[in-house]
């Protein structure tokens, strides 16, 4: 379709500064006027606007820019594959490596772990909404175990989700050349060189096959395929499915920094929840950083292991460069899944420093902190915006030596705030820790 770039020129008034990020136009207003030179990609069938469409508009703001169109070039995102090791191989270093080369190339890689059931690969592929599953297999079983992993794509309807493989010296040829009439798309040997592997898989599944959505108005629950399918269309800032009902499903949010012990924390609250609602359904978004100009190493499912029920939807995302810990797209998918009939929804970030606070106002109902007792130091706390913001203060791993001091400074810098904000030890290692039975009574009520 042909196009024509079309000039705007406005003249923005604005008493004080304000920052217009997520309304339409990415720019920072400060002082008493600003000019934008607007660009707006309009069809052949555009090019008989009058001049006063065109002509310096005025548009005063009181609390955002609305600009009379909100139509977002959707944003690109990576391939996305799914990786795991099946049930009884005893180690994951040959996929590790895989990992980071895949990783290096753009990819981005959803990691499962190691001693898998066909069961975990295959829900989690559909969750994720990935095009392909790598499978590592080096104890025998491999004829069975990949056919069972396509079996169960199909009945699942998502055909178009991949498979290839490799295992070393326990495939031999005989056992290739069966699993790929089964379907497989490949199996490598051990000779293979990396980039080799690493050229067939974005030469294979790029672009995507055929996936399937739901209509647009959709009465009754989502299945795990279609509501994976519009959560990568949020990401990439469309929405493929508006729900009926009105939202209500609360949202927690948690952040704090790398190695404190989130995701092992989520996995325990989402255990609390399992037991506590029988039948209730729990979303966890799940967040990671993305490698520099390149692709993203996504591995809290890896780490999880009440996660794996089938009451829990767990999708993982890259903040593809974004600061603070989340990515552009996470907005859009924490408002479908408010919509999509769950109980609960968890809002995990990636590692965050100390100027950072993920969660701006609306996204989430309450904001959680976690903590280690190693954060260096009374003065360092004063530096932690999210101390001033959280609901909920969390000190992680409060078995460590420390953890009595870190809680009592930070029990004093909270006082100084001068709010009703909770602090809560857990030790989230441990199955059945009092702490984390008291922060999910604090964080569901």
């Amino acid at each position: 379709m042909t196009k024509l770039v079309w000039i705007v020129d406005l003249a923005i008034e604005s008493s004080s500064p304000r920052n217009t990020a997520g309304t339409g136009l990415d720019l920072v207003i400060s002082g008493k006027f600003c000019h934008l030179m607007l660009l707006l990609a309009l069809p052949a069938a555009g090019r008989g606007l009058s001049y006063a469409q065109g002509k310096r508009m005025k548009v005063e703001t009181h609390h955002r820019i609305k600009p009379r169109t909100t139509r977002h070039a959707p944003r690109n995102c990576p391939m996305r594959i799914l990786t795991a090791v099946p049930i009884c191989d005893g180690h994951d270093s040959a996929i590790v490596t895989i990992n980071l080369e895949l990783v290096r190339a753009g990819i981005e890689v959803i990691y499962l772990g190691y001693h898998r059931s066909v069961r975990d690969i295959v829900r989690a592929a559909l969750q994720e909404d990935v095009r392909a599953i790598g499978l590592s297999s080096y104890n025998g079983g491999h004829v069975e175990f990949f056919s069972e992993v396509l079996n169960g794509l199909r009945r699942a309807g998502a055909r178009n989700i991949g498979v290839f493989g490799g295992g070393g010296g326990t495939i031999t040829p005989a056992d290739t050349k069966l699993m790929k009439q089964r379907g497989v798309d490949k199996i490598f040997f051990a000779s293979t060189p990396l980039n080799e592997m690493v050229e067939w898989v974005k030469r294979t599944y790029h672009p995507p096959r055929n996936s399937s959505t739901p209509p647009r108005k959709h009465k009754g629950r989502l299945t795990d395929r279609n509501l994976s399918n519009c959560l990568t269309a949020a990401e990439r800032g469309s929405r493929l499915w508006t729900a009926n009902a009105k939202p209500s499903t609360p949202v927690l949010g948690f952040t704090g920094p790398g190695g404190a012990g989130k995701t092992t924390l989520i996995d325990e609250l989402a255990l609390r929840f399992l037991n506590a609602r029988p039948g209730g359904r729990l979303a966890i978004l799940s967040h990671d950083p993305s490698a520099v100009g390149k692709g993203a190493l996504l591995g809290d499912r890896a780490t999880m292991i009440y996660a794996q029920n089938d009451r829990v939807f767990m999708r993982s995302l890259a903040t593809h460069g974004q600061s603070g810990g989340l990515s552009l797209g996470t907005r859009g998918c924490v408002s479908l899944l408010r919509d999509a009939g769950f109980d609960l929804v968890l809002v995990e970030s990636a590692g965050i420093g100390q100027e950072d606070a993920p969660f701006a106002r609306g996204l989430v109902d309450k904001q959680i902190f976690v903590s280690s007792p190693e954060y260096g130091g009374r003065l360092q706390l004063q530096k932690i915006v999210m101390l001033d913001v959280a609901d909920v203060v969390v000190v992680n791993k409060a078995d460590r030596p420390g953890a009595k001091t870190a809680l009592a400074e930070i029990e004093q810098r909270l006082a100084m705030n001068g709010g009703e904000q909770k602090l809560i030890a857990t030790i989230a290692k441990e199955h059945g820790d009092r702490g984390v039975d008291r922060l999910f009574a604090e964080v569901t009520r």
